[in-house]
Formats: structure tokens, sequence, C-alpha cells
């Protein structure tokens, strides 16, 4: 939507609309099942990748349209609290483990093999989602305000290449640095991030859609001019 004023001011803080609460919700649930069906490894044209790659890049999209229509102040908001959403997932999920079985249930080790984490790859996963969603989120923001507001593939697509690079590059090498070869290392960063960014890219016709109708109905399109980027600031 093309506004007479190219900087439109920021909608009400505090003020969330059922649209921003139904886009944070998917952002959130895409997160969490990406983490619980990462488990499992499929192979696809020849590559073995986590099954999360069907669910996972969902939480980039749509951490773009967060950006892109609401500003980065509310990105950064709901990129906290997925991370605190999953947190709560992940110690549910650890604490059942650690319950006492019933006595006529024996399925203990499977429930262990399928949710388990250990704290490495937790460690690993968390940092990644923080360094790769907090990248992507601030490329798009100040490529928005560098294009004026115009040719929102190059900031969806450009900030994801950048971001999933990020998140790749971290969550493999903290997960596995150590247990497989440094080639092996490689190999999977560029193949997951591959994956991811081509999945982004076959999305954008859908991110367009998204991102104008929200804009249209919620009567809004930020820019982060006067922002600061510090991920740690929620207020500012």
């Amino acid at each position: 939507m093309t506004s007479a004023n190219p900087f439109p001011e920021k909608p009400a803080e505090g003020s969330y609309s059922q649209w921003f609460i139904a886009t944070t919700a998917v952002f959130i649930t895409a997160l969490i099942t990406a983490n619980i069906i990462a488990v499992k490894l499929i192979s696809f044209a020849g590559w073995i990748l986590p099954a999360a790659v069907i669910i996972f890049p969902v939480s980039y999209i749509v951490g773009d349209i967060l950006t892109e229509v609401y500003g980065y102040r509310q990105a950064r908001r709901v990129i906290w609290l997925g991370f605190c959403c999953n947190l709560i997932a992940v110690a549910a999920i650890w604490i059942g483990g650690t319950l006492p079985a019933a006595g006529f249930w024996d399925a203990q080790s499977a429930y262990d093999r399928i949710l388990g984490y250990t704290p490495r790859l937790l460690a690993a996963s968390f940092a990644a989602y923080l360094v790769g969603e907090f990248t992507n989120a601030y490329i798009l923001a100040k490529m928005k305000i560098a294009t004026g507001g115009r040719w929102l593939w190059t900031r969806t697509i450009g900030s994801t290449l950048v971001g999933q690079g990020l998140d790749s590059t971290v969550f493999i090498t903290l997960a596995f640095a150590g247990t497989i070869p440094p080639s092996g290392i490689i190999t999977a960063v560029a193949t997951q991030w591959l994956v991811k960014s081509v999945y982004e890219a076959l999305m954008t016709p859908f991110t367009y859609g998204i991102v104008n109708f929200l804009k249209r109905r919620e009567g809004i399109d930020v820019y982060d001019i006067d922002t600061r980027f510090n991920p740690f600031n929620t207020q500012a």
C-alpha cells in the first residue's frame, strides 16, 4: 500500500489487532512444530534433511511479514515471545520425560528418543534461532528504509539469505563441531541454507499477498527510521 506520507506513524503501543495476534500465533506454531519434528531425518532429492524443513522456513516468512507490516519493534517482541514459548514447551517435555511412568506403559524409550533433547542441541537451537531471526528482521527493516518501501522481494529474499545462512551455520557448528568432520559441517550448512532459501523465494507471491492484505486491513506501513535495533531493548 502506498501512502502519501512515506513514513506513516506507528500504531499505538500496546494495541494489538486480531490480525497481529493471528500472525504471531502462526509464527510461534511454526517454530515449536519445527523443533518437535526436527528429530526425523528425511531424504529429499538425494539430500538428508530434518523434517523441520517443511515448516521452519514459515517462521522466517512470517517474521518478514511482521517486520514489513508492523515494524522491527513489534517483530522483536514476537521473536522473544517465540523464544519463551519454545522454552516452556521444551521444559514441559523434559519434565514429562522425568516423571515416573505408569507400570503398564512401555514407551519411555520411544518418548526419550523422539522428544528428548541434549543440552548441546538445545543451546545450539536457541542460539541459532535468536541470531537468525534478529538478523533477518534487522536487514529487512533497514532495506525497507533504503528502498523507500519498494521491491519487497529484494527484502524478503535478501534478509532470508543472510538470516537463514547464519541460523544454519550457528546451529550445525555448535551442535556437531567435533563429532563430524569440517567438510560434513560445511555440506550440512550449505544444504539447509539452500533449501530454506529456495523455499522462501518460491513463497514470495504468498508473502506479497499477505503483506498487502494486512497493510490494507490494518491501515499501517511501518518504517523503522527512529528504531533502536538492540535486540534486548523491547521498548524502543
